[in-house]
C-alpha cells in the first residue's frame, strides 16, 4: 500500500480519517520513505499535533524528519496552477482576467480540481517550483464522503467542459492518477456504527461508479475489546442487584449500614457498566463483521484509553497498523 504515489482517506466525518492519515504518515516515514500528509478545508491540526508551528496555508511544513504536511489554500494553488500555464504572464495577472475570473465563478467545483491538481503536483518528481522536492508518497486526509467523492469526480466533470487546451490536459493527468491502481489507493477510516459501516458502503458505490476503482482497506477506528466469556458474564449478572451478605453480628450504628449500602451499589454499578462495554464492543464486532462479508480487507484499530488523542497515541496507532497490514 505504501508504495503507491496517493493514498485517499476519507469516511463518515468524525470518525478519525486525520489521525489515520497521521498515522499513516508517520509510518510511511519510518520506512524512510518522503511523506506529506494533505490536509483540506481549511484545516491545519497535524502542525499542532506534533508541536510545530503552522505555516501559512499552502506551504509545506516540515513535521519531523521524512514527513511533511500542507493545508491546501486553492486560491494560491490556482496561482501556481496559472504561472505554470501561462509561462513568463505573472499568476496575478491571469487570476485578474475577465475569462478567469467568469470561470472560478461559473464553473462547478473549480476549486476542488484546482485542490486535485495541487495534490498531482506534489506526486511528481518534477515540481511547480525548481527547487522544490517530490515526495515518495502523498496522503490525502479527505474530507466526509459525499465532498470527497465530489473532490474525486471533479476532473472528470472539468474534462467534459473542457476538451481541448492546457486544462484539459491537466484534467487528464489528474484522472490518470486517480484511476491507476498502481499509483493511488483508497482507505476509509469508520467506526464501530451502523451509519459509519454505511456510508462506507455507499463510498464504495461511489468509487466504482466515478472512478471504478475499490477501496484498498477500511480501518475501523476505536475497537472495544471483548473481555469476557460466557460464563463470565452470567456471574457478573448475578452480582447486578445481589444483596450483600448478611453479617453475623448485628449492624448497630447507621455509618456501618451505610457502609453497607454504599457497597452494594458500587457492586452493581461496576456490573452494569461491564454489561454495558460488553454489549457495545459485541454491537461494533458485529458491525465489523458486516464489512468483511461484503469481502473488504478490514483492520481495526483499538479505543486509545487516554485523556487526550496525542502525539504518543497517534504514535501507538502506527505502530498497530505497521504490524497488521
Amino acid at each position: 500500500m505504501l508504495e503507491r504515489k496517493l493514498l485517499v482517506v476519507t469516511g463518515k466525518g468524525g470518525v478519525g480519517k486525520t489521525t489515520m492519515a497521521a498515522a499513516l504518515g508517520l509510518l510511511a516515514a519510518e520506512r524512510g520513505l518522503r511523506a506529506i500528509v494533505v490536509e483540506v478545508g481549511d484545516q491545519a491540526r497535524l502542525p499542532e499535533l506534533f508541536g510545530r508551528t503552522a505555516h501559512d496555508a499552502g506551504v509545506e511544513t516540515k513535521l519531523e524528519e521524512n514527513l511533511w504536511s500542507i493545508s491546501i489554500d486553492p486560491d494560491r494553488a490556482l496561482l501556481e496552477w496559472l504561472q505554470t500555464l501561462g509561462g513568463r504572464v505573472s499568476g496575478r495577472v491571469l487570476a485578474s482576467s475577465s475569462t478567469f475570473q467568469y470561470f472560478t465563478a461559473a464553473a462547478p467545483g473549480a476549486k476542488e480540481l484546482v485542490s486535485m491538481v495541487k495534490i498531482w503536483e506534489l506526486t511528481q518528481g518534477e515540481r511547480w517550483r525548481r527547487r522544490a522536492d517530490g515526495y515518495d508518497l502523498v496522503v490525502l486526509d479527505g474530507p466526509a464522503t459525499g465532498h470527497a467523492l465530489g473532490m474525486l469526480h471533479s476532473p472528470q466533470t472539468f474534462g467534459a467542459i473542457a476538451r481541448v487546451g492546457p486544462i484539459a490536459g491537466q484534467t487528464q493527468r489528474v484522472r490518470e492518477l486517480l484511476e491507476n491502481p498502481a499509483r493511488s489507493g483508497y482507505l476509509a477510516v469508520a467506526q464501530g456504527t451502523e451509519m459509519a459501516v454505511t456510508e462506507t458502503l455507499e463510498l464504495t458505490d461511489g468509487l466504482r461508479r466515478h472512478l471504478g476503482r475499490e477501496l484498498e482497506l477500511v480501518i475501523v477506528n476505536g475497537v472495544l475489546p471483548q473481555r469476557f466469556t460466557g460464563a463470565e458474564l452470567q456471574r457478573i449478572s448475578q452480582l447486578n442487584g445481589r444483596a450483600r451478605r448478611p453479617v453475623k453480628r448485628a449492624v448497630s450504628t447507621s455509618q456501618e449500614r451505610r457502609e453497607m449500602g454504599s457497597d452494594d451499589a458500587v457492586v452493581r454499578s461496576a456490573a452494569l457498566a461491564a454489561r454495558a462495554v460488553h454489549d457495545r464492543a459485541r454491537f461494533q464486532h458485529n458491525q465489523v463483521a458486516r464489512l468483511r462479508r461484503r469481502h473488504f480487507e478490514v483492520v481495526g484499530v483499538p479505543f486509545m484509553f487516554t485523556a487526550a488523542l496525542d502525539l504518543p497515541a497517534v504514535r501507538r496507532i502506527a505502530e498497530h497498523l505497521g504490524r497488521t497490514l
